[in-house]
């Protein structure tokens, strides 16, 4: 499976689909019993599922950011979503 083809269907996961695939194949290849043609396909498949929620995060974080502005289009602020209120 090349490296196109293995990412083909990519593009219309949502975060969550592709984020468990990641996970699916993470638990996979960390059991060490996949034979070493297949984890390289599962190695590749796994890399674009990370970049495609690496990008899915990053327009995410873009929509934060603009829910953010005032009535008039002015910075309201940013809040630090990782930041723990005590």
């Amino acid at each position: 499976m090349s490296e196109t083809s293995a990412a083909a269907d990519i593009p219309t996961l949502s975060f969550e689909d592709a984020l468990r695939q990641l996970e699916t194949i993470v638990k996979e290849l960390e059991q060490g019993n996949v034979p070493l043609e297949r984890s390289i396909e599962m190695y590749e498949r796994g890399s674009a599922l990370r970049k495609h929620c690496d990008k899915l995060l990053q327009a995410a974080e873009a929509k934060v950011e603009k829910i953010q502005l005032d009535k008039d289009g002015n910075a309201a602020g940013k809040t630090d979503l990782d930041a723990e209120t005590v």
